[in-house]
Protein backbone atom coordinates (compact mmCIF):
# COMPACT_ATOMS: atom_id res chain seq x y z
CA UNK A 1 0.00 0.00 0.00
CA UNK A 2 2.05 3.04 -1.48
CA UNK A 3 -0.38 5.45 -3.25
CA UNK A 4 -2.07 7.45 -1.59
CA UNK A 5 -4.72 10.52 -2.39
CA UNK A 6 -5.44 13.41 -0.21
CA UNK A 7 -8.52 14.70 -0.57
CA UNK A 8 -7.61 17.93 1.39
CA UNK A 9 -4.85 20.24 2.02
CA UNK A 10 -5.19 21.73 5.44
CA UNK A 11 -3.22 21.83 8.49
CA UNK A 12 -3.37 18.08 9.17
CA UNK A 13 -2.90 17.12 5.71
CA UNK A 14 -0.35 19.04 5.02
CA UNK A 15 1.51 17.44 7.77
CA UNK A 16 0.22 14.19 7.91
CA UNK A 17 1.40 13.81 3.62
CA UNK A 18 4.64 15.07 4.03
CA UNK A 19 5.96 12.80 6.62
CA UNK A 20 4.19 10.09 4.60
CA UNK A 21 6.17 10.77 1.74
CA UNK A 22 9.46 10.79 3.65
CA UNK A 23 8.74 7.11 5.42
CA UNK A 24 8.11 5.89 1.48
CA UNK A 25 4.71 6.68 0.43
CA UNK A 26 4.00 8.04 -2.82
CA UNK A 27 1.43 10.86 -2.64
CA UNK A 28 0.16 11.07 -6.27
CA UNK A 29 -2.80 13.84 -5.61
CA UNK A 30 -4.13 16.37 -3.89
CA UNK A 31 -7.80 17.74 -3.94
CA UNK A 32 -8.98 20.70 -2.19
CA UNK A 33 -11.88 22.88 -2.91
CA UNK A 34 -9.36 26.17 -3.04
CA UNK A 35 -7.20 25.20 -6.16
CA UNK A 36 -4.52 27.88 -4.51
CA UNK A 37 -4.00 25.53 -1.47
CA UNK A 38 -4.16 22.21 -3.59
CA UNK A 39 -1.53 23.61 -6.05
CA UNK A 40 0.68 24.78 -2.69
CA UNK A 41 0.57 21.42 -1.42
CA UNK A 42 0.76 19.83 -4.72
CA UNK A 43 3.82 21.47 -5.51
CA UNK A 44 5.17 20.81 -2.12
CA UNK A 45 5.11 16.98 -2.59
CA UNK A 46 5.50 16.67 -6.43
CA UNK A 47 2.37 15.08 -6.91
CA UNK A 48 -0.75 16.34 -9.16
CA UNK A 49 -3.30 18.30 -8.09
CA UNK A 50 -7.31 19.09 -8.20
CA UNK A 51 -9.70 21.24 -6.92
CA UNK A 52 -12.41 18.94 -8.83
CA UNK A 53 -14.01 15.79 -6.93
CA UNK A 54 -14.85 14.47 -10.29
CA UNK A 55 -10.83 14.26 -11.11
CA UNK A 56 -9.97 12.17 -8.27
CA UNK A 57 -7.54 9.06 -9.20
CA UNK A 58 -9.12 5.75 -8.96
CA UNK A 59 -6.23 3.92 -8.53
CA UNK A 60 -4.79 4.65 -5.28
CA UNK A 61 -4.26 2.48 -2.53
CA UNK A 62 -5.42 4.87 0.49
CA UNK A 63 -7.90 7.79 0.25
CA UNK A 64 -7.24 9.90 3.13
CA UNK A 65 -9.91 12.36 3.68
CA UNK A 66 -8.91 15.06 5.79
CA UNK A 67 -11.54 17.87 5.26
CA UNK A 68 -13.80 19.55 7.77
CA UNK A 69 -16.07 17.78 9.27
CA UNK A 70 -19.79 19.08 7.27
CA UNK A 71 -17.31 19.15 4.34
CA UNK A 72 -16.77 14.95 5.22
CA UNK A 73 -20.12 13.72 3.23
CA UNK A 74 -20.17 15.79 0.26
CA UNK A 75 -17.08 14.75 -0.53
CA UNK A 76 -17.39 11.32 -0.33
CA UNK A 77 -20.60 11.50 -2.09
CA UNK A 78 -18.79 13.03 -5.33
CA UNK A 79 -15.91 10.74 -5.56
CA UNK A 80 -16.38 7.25 -7.73
CA UNK A 81 -16.07 4.29 -5.67
CA UNK A 82 -12.74 2.52 -6.42
CA UNK A 83 -10.89 -0.61 -4.82
CA UNK A 84 -8.83 1.47 -2.52
CA UNK A 85 -8.63 1.76 1.16
CA UNK A 86 -11.38 5.13 2.00
CA UNK A 87 -10.53 6.83 5.46
CA UNK A 88 -11.13 9.85 7.53
CA UNK A 89 -8.81 11.72 10.07
CA UNK A 90 -11.26 12.94 12.12
CA UNK A 91 -12.58 12.94 15.91
CA UNK A 92 -16.20 12.90 15.63
CA UNK A 93 -17.26 11.58 12.49
CA UNK A 94 -18.07 7.62 12.89
CA UNK A 95 -16.21 5.09 10.48
CA UNK A 96 -20.16 4.26 8.96
CA UNK A 97 -20.04 7.44 7.24
CA UNK A 98 -18.32 5.05 4.53
CA UNK A 99 -21.19 2.51 4.31
CA UNK A 100 -23.00 3.80 1.31
CA UNK A 101 -20.47 4.30 -0.67
CA UNK A 102 -17.15 1.85 -0.59
CA UNK A 103 -16.53 -1.42 0.24
CA UNK A 104 -13.12 -0.71 2.08
CA UNK A 105 -13.28 2.06 5.03
CA UNK A 106 -11.71 3.12 8.52
CA UNK A 107 -10.20 6.07 10.10
CA UNK A 108 -6.79 6.73 11.29
CA UNK A 109 -6.89 9.82 13.51
CA UNK A 110 -4.02 11.71 14.98
CA UNK A 111 -4.57 12.99 18.48
CA UNK A 112 -2.48 16.08 18.27
CA UNK A 113 -3.01 19.87 17.25
CA UNK A 114 -1.87 21.05 13.85
CA UNK A 115 -0.64 24.13 11.61
CA UNK A 116 0.88 24.27 8.22
CA UNK A 117 3.56 25.77 8.92
CA UNK A 118 4.65 23.87 12.53
CA UNK A 119 6.75 20.93 12.00
CA UNK A 120 5.54 17.86 14.17
CA UNK A 121 7.67 15.02 14.95
CA UNK A 122 4.72 12.28 15.03
CA UNK A 123 6.85 9.28 16.60
CA UNK A 124 4.76 10.32 19.58
CA UNK A 125 1.75 11.20 18.12
CA UNK A 126 -1.25 8.57 19.85
CA UNK A 127 -2.88 7.44 16.23
CA UNK A 128 -6.17 5.90 16.79
CA UNK A 129 -7.81 3.58 14.33
CA UNK A 130 -10.65 1.63 13.09
CA UNK A 131 -11.44 -0.10 9.86
CA UNK A 132 -14.88 -2.36 8.97
CA UNK A 133 -12.36 -5.40 8.43
CA UNK A 134 -9.02 -7.23 9.52
CA UNK A 135 -7.59 -7.19 6.87
CA UNK A 136 -7.68 -3.45 6.61
CA UNK A 137 -7.30 -2.92 10.08
CA UNK A 138 -3.94 -4.48 9.84
CA UNK A 139 -2.88 -2.14 6.87
CA UNK A 140 -3.60 0.90 8.81
CA UNK A 141 -2.28 -0.39 11.87
CA UNK A 142 1.08 -0.80 9.77
CA UNK A 143 0.78 2.88 8.39
CA UNK A 144 0.24 4.76 11.09
CA UNK A 145 3.25 1.92 12.89
CA UNK A 146 5.39 3.47 10.14
CA UNK A 147 5.39 6.71 11.59
CA UNK A 148 4.38 6.47 15.26
CA UNK A 149 5.19 4.20 18.20
CA UNK A 150 1.73 4.99 19.82
CA UNK A 151 -0.90 3.28 17.68
CA UNK A 152 -3.95 1.83 18.95
CA UNK A 153 -7.44 0.39 17.70
CA UNK A 154 -10.35 1.96 19.38
CA UNK A 155 -14.02 2.41 18.43
CA UNK A 156 -16.18 5.67 16.95
CA UNK A 157 -17.82 5.53 20.09
CA UNK A 158 -14.90 5.54 22.10
CA UNK A 159 -13.10 8.34 19.65
CA UNK A 160 -15.87 10.88 19.96
CA UNK A 161 -15.10 10.80 23.96
CA UNK A 162 -11.43 11.28 23.50
CA UNK A 163 -12.27 14.25 20.94
CA UNK A 164 -14.06 15.64 23.28
CA UNK A 165 -11.54 15.49 26.03
CA UNK A 166 -8.87 16.99 23.15
CA UNK A 167 -11.39 20.04 22.89
CA UNK A 168 -10.82 20.95 26.51
CA UNK A 169 -7.43 19.82 27.01
CA UNK A 170 -5.85 22.00 23.73
CA UNK A 171 -8.53 23.87 22.28
CA UNK A 172 -9.88 25.18 25.33
CA UNK A 173 -6.52 25.86 26.90
CA UNK A 174 -5.44 27.56 24.37
CA UNK A 175 -8.33 30.00 24.09
CA UNK A 176 -7.52 30.76 27.83
CA UNK A 177 -4.19 31.47 26.51
CA UNK A 178 -5.45 33.96 24.63
CA UNK A 179 -7.48 35.73 26.97
CA UNK A 180 -4.49 35.64 29.13
CA UNK A 181 -2.59 37.42 26.49
CA UNK A 182 -5.01 40.01 25.81
CA UNK A 183 -5.17 40.98 29.41
CA UNK A 184 -1.57 41.30 29.99
CA UNK A 185 -1.47 43.38 26.19
CA UNK A 186 -3.84 45.99 27.75
CA UNK A 187 -1.02 46.67 30.62
CA UNK A 188 1.56 46.74 28.54
CA UNK A 189 2.97 43.52 29.17
CA UNK A 190 4.10 40.54 26.98
CA UNK A 191 2.70 36.88 27.24
CA UNK A 192 6.27 35.15 27.33
CA UNK A 193 6.06 36.03 30.91
CA UNK A 194 3.85 33.23 31.30
CA UNK A 195 5.53 30.48 29.37
CA UNK A 196 7.52 28.98 32.26
CA UNK A 197 4.25 28.68 34.11
CA UNK A 198 2.51 26.91 31.62
CA UNK A 199 5.63 25.46 30.76
CA UNK A 200 5.67 23.65 34.81
CA UNK A 201 1.80 23.35 34.85
CA UNK A 202 2.11 21.20 31.39
CA UNK A 203 5.29 19.43 32.94
CA UNK A 204 3.48 18.27 36.18
CA UNK A 205 0.43 16.50 34.58
CA UNK A 206 2.88 14.21 32.76
CA UNK A 207 3.48 12.66 36.59
CA UNK A 208 0.57 13.34 38.48
CA UNK A 209 -3.39 13.56 38.04
CA UNK A 210 -4.48 17.04 37.11
CA UNK A 211 -6.60 17.11 39.65
CA UNK A 212 -3.87 16.84 42.43
CA UNK A 213 -1.94 19.51 40.04
CA UNK A 214 -4.21 21.70 40.22
CA UNK A 215 -3.60 25.37 42.74
CA UNK A 216 -4.64 28.94 43.39
CA UNK A 217 -7.77 30.24 44.89
CA UNK A 218 -10.28 28.45 43.21
CA UNK A 219 -9.10 25.12 45.34
CA UNK A 220 -9.78 26.39 48.53
CA UNK A 221 -12.24 28.90 47.41
CA UNK A 222 -10.71 31.78 48.27
CA UNK A 223 -12.99 34.23 48.06
CA UNK A 224 -11.26 37.39 48.72
CA UNK A 225 -8.93 36.75 46.08
CA UNK A 226 -11.28 35.76 43.52
CA UNK A 227 -13.66 38.64 44.32
CA UNK A 228 -11.04 40.91 43.88
CA UNK A 229 -9.81 39.59 40.36
CA UNK A 230 -13.29 39.63 39.37
CA UNK A 231 -13.10 43.30 39.81
CA UNK A 232 -10.24 43.67 37.24
CA UNK A 233 -12.52 41.85 34.41
CA UNK A 234 -14.70 44.58 32.31
CA UNK A 235 -15.69 41.97 29.94
CA UNK A 236 -18.88 40.24 31.88
CA UNK A 237 -18.28 37.06 29.48
CA UNK A 238 -15.11 36.78 31.22
CA UNK A 239 -16.55 37.08 34.26
CA UNK A 240 -18.91 34.35 33.63
CA UNK A 241 -16.02 32.16 32.56
CA UNK A 242 -13.61 33.17 35.68
CA UNK A 243 -16.59 32.09 38.05
CA UNK A 244 -18.03 28.64 36.19
CA UNK A 245 -13.93 27.73 35.90
CA UNK A 246 -13.30 28.76 39.73
CA UNK A 247 -17.04 26.63 40.86
CA UNK A 248 -15.75 23.68 39.20
CA UNK A 249 -12.16 23.60 39.94
CA UNK A 250 -13.46 23.53 43.48
CA UNK A 251 -16.02 21.07 43.40
CA UNK A 252 -13.27 18.47 41.59
CA UNK A 253 -10.86 19.54 44.58
CA UNK A 254 -13.59 18.98 46.66
CA UNK A 255 -14.98 16.04 45.59
CA UNK A 256 -11.15 14.35 45.30
CA UNK A 257 -10.64 14.94 48.67
CA UNK A 258 -13.65 13.57 49.67
CA UNK A 259 -12.82 10.58 47.76
CA UNK A 260 -9.47 10.39 49.17
CA UNK A 261 -10.96 10.90 53.13
CA UNK A 262 -13.25 7.55 52.03
CA UNK A 263 -10.00 5.36 51.57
Amino acid sequence: MKKVIFIGAGNLATQLSKTLQEHGYEIVQIYSRSITNAKILGELLSCEYTDNLSQIKDAADLYIFSVKDTALQDCIRHIKPNNGLWVHTAGSIPITVFEPHIKRYGVLYPLQTFSKNKRVDFTNIPFFIEANSGRDLQLLTDIASNISQNVRTISSEQRKYIHLAAVFACNFTNHLYAISEKLLQEQGLPFDILLPLIQETADKVKGMSPVAAQTGPAVRYDENVMHKQLSLLKDERLKDIYQLLSQNIHIFATNSSYEQDKL
